[in-house]
């Protein structure tokens, strides 16, 4: 049974910083594409940024880019989300995702190819 569990999230003022874990077990971790996607309150699920199996590519949306890094460590099975310089629009649920099949980012989330976790808050306020 694949199970992801998030954690790392807070409440953190504007500028600050956390990072985000997601430890999987019930698979093969290093085989699979891994994803964070986030949901803020009242809107749907936004994706946020991809890491292939082999972390020789990464992906980010536009308005994380340069502010967010996404890593893995397949040797823990663990995936991770480093959030510098957040805003009060970064506020939301980040969940992680695990790709049904494959190893690769394909260009475009679509949540029915992903295995989601629970998630884990993510508050930006003053």
């Amino acid at each position: 049974e694949v199970q992801l569990v998030e954690s790392g999230g807070g409440l953190v003022q504007p500028g600050g910083s956390l990072r985000l874990s997601c430890a999987a077990s019930g698979f093969t971790f290093s085989r699979y594409a891994m994803t964070w996607v986030r949901q803020a309150p009242g809107k749907g699920l936004e994706w946020v940024s991809t890491i292939n199996s082999n972390s020789d590519n990464t992906y980010y949306r536009a308005s994380v880019k340069g502010r967010f890094t996404i890593s893995r460590d397949n040797a823990k099975n663990t995936l991770y989300l480093e959030l510098n310089n957040l805003k009060t629009e970064d506020t939301g649920m980040y969940v992680c995702a695990k790709k049904r099949v494959g190893g690769f980012w394909d260009g475009a989330f679509i949540p029915s190819n992903w295995e989601l976790g629970q998630g884990t808050q993510v508050t930006v306020s003053s």
